[in-house]
């Protein structure tokens, strides 16, 4: 079997004597999944899930107590006041934008504090040109870069000082670049640093691949609002597609109201047959963010001892499920996504390679032989084609199939040695 799949014995030996190192970090790993999973247990017992809460609505989605339910559970285990979980929201991009255009108004000032947003972002706010941009409709947006990997509280308070700001934008998670991702102590620290400044200002944070990594979430230690997508860690790796806006009630009504419109917000919205797969995600997640940090965590350290850069190293602080590989040659990158998509249940036998890609200026390579298009919570990898070649790695619905993954592109940059 394993020479079916394109492993060696050799290389899962060495995978085995990686994982005796892992053993006390995996420890904690379980540790939160376990705080985590009764989290959602709880939720799901206080709103006394049932199987009604299954039924289907189509046209309007008027009266549909099981989506109502849903996102009291969601709001309750990410702990906010409210939550809008809709399956109308394409990605966690599509969630963002609405969440921008709900709370943004002509003349207001967005300020991202760390540093430039994720690419798909950029025409959202205008900071690539775009006729339906935040900046076209007279959105002012600046940034302040990071400094050192943490929060400049410097340029910060003079910032908050000295100018009028509606929003305050934290993506936690790195995107394509090669800053570390943050941190829920930081955020911790950046609000109440905030605070002492402006107490109005609406703190937004981009939680996309976040959520379950650690106990706590931005909305625990005083942010305004979160947003995340389904087909990434509260998905389950069931959840088809969807995202969440969660946090306060007044914030999420504005977000309501943009998804559908004015006068009707949240009270229209069919499911469509969807709640069941929301409830079995968000059920799973706990575990399933396990796996995928596991994985991440035996590529970290097996990749290192490889001769690779990577960030995160094996043993730091983790605040999300990304593994960065950075490989500084071309071929490399290539070779090692392609080994991912070879060792995936869907699409193994496709040979992924670099295609232009809707707001992503470079050409992108991508691994996702996923169940559902494009999850980042399955095993997945991509890169944008540019120096220093760096593979973002994510997902894994299961460590076991995770680190057969992790083995078969192992297994591809072998056979670039043997050239």
């Amino acid at each position: 079997m394993l020479e079916e799949l394109g492993i060696s014995k050799e290389t899962l030996t060495f995978l085995e004597q990686e994982e005796e190192k892992l053993k006390t970090i995996f420890k904690e790993i379980d540790k939160t999944c376990r705080y985590n999973s009764l989290k959602v247990l709880g939720a799901f017992h206080k709103y006394n899930v049932q199987e009604g809460f299954f039924n289907s609505t189509t046209g309007y989605g008027y009266n549909d107590y099981g989506r109502d339910n849903i996102e009291k559970i969601f709001a309750e285990v990410l702990d906010g006041e409210d939550a809008i979980v809709r399956s109308q929201f394409i990605s966690g991009t599509h969630a963002l934008t609405v969440a921008l255009f709900a709370f943004l108004r002509p003349g207001d000032t967005m300020l991202s504090i760390t540093g430039t947003p994720y690419d798909t972002l950029h025409e959202v706010i205008g900071i690539k040109p775009n006729n339906s941009s935040l900046i076209s409709y007279g959105i002012k947006y600046n940034q302040i870069d990071l400094l050192n990997n943490d929060f400049n509280y410097q340029e910060i308070r003079k910032y908050l000082t000295n100018n009028k700001v509606k929003l305050i934008e934290i993506q936690r998670s790195k995107g394509y670049s090669t800053r570390k991702s943050i941190t829920i102590n930081q955020v911790e620290k950046a609000i109440k640093e905030i605070r002492k400044i402006n107490k109005e200002v609406i703190i937004m944070v981009d939680n996309c691949y976040c959520e379950f990594v650690e106990e706590k979430t931005p909305l625990t230690v005083g942010a305004d609002i979160i947003v995340g997508s389904l087909i990434k860690n509260l998905g389950g790796g069931i959840a088809p597609n969807g995202a969440y806006i969660a946090g306060k009630t007044k914030l999420v009504e504005l977000a309501g109201e943009r998804l559908t419109c004015p006068g009707e917000g949240r009270e229209v919205g069919p499911t469509l047959g969807i709640n069941k797969s929301f409830l079995e995600g968000l059920y799973l997640a706990p575990s399933v963010v396990a796996s995928a940090l596991k994985t991440a965590i035996l590529t970290s350290i097996a990749l290192s001892d490889l001769g690779y850069d990577v960030e995160p190293k094996y043993n730091d602080k983790r605040a999300d499920i990304v593994q960065n590989i950075i490989f500084n040659d071309k071929e490399k990158l290539i070779k090692y996504i392609q080994g991912i998509q070879a060792a995936s249940p869907i699409d193994s036998n496709s040979i992924p390679v670099p295609w232009d890609m809707p707001g992503y200026d470079d050409q992108v390579i991508m691994a996702s032989g996923s169940f559902t298009q494009g999850s980042s919570i399955e095993l997945s990898a991509d890169a944008p084609i540019r120096p220093p070649y760096i593979a973002y790695q994510q997902g894994g619905l299961t460590y076991e199939y995770g680190r057969l993954g992790l083995a078969r592109a192992i297994e591809e940059l072998n056979k670039l040695k043997l050239k």
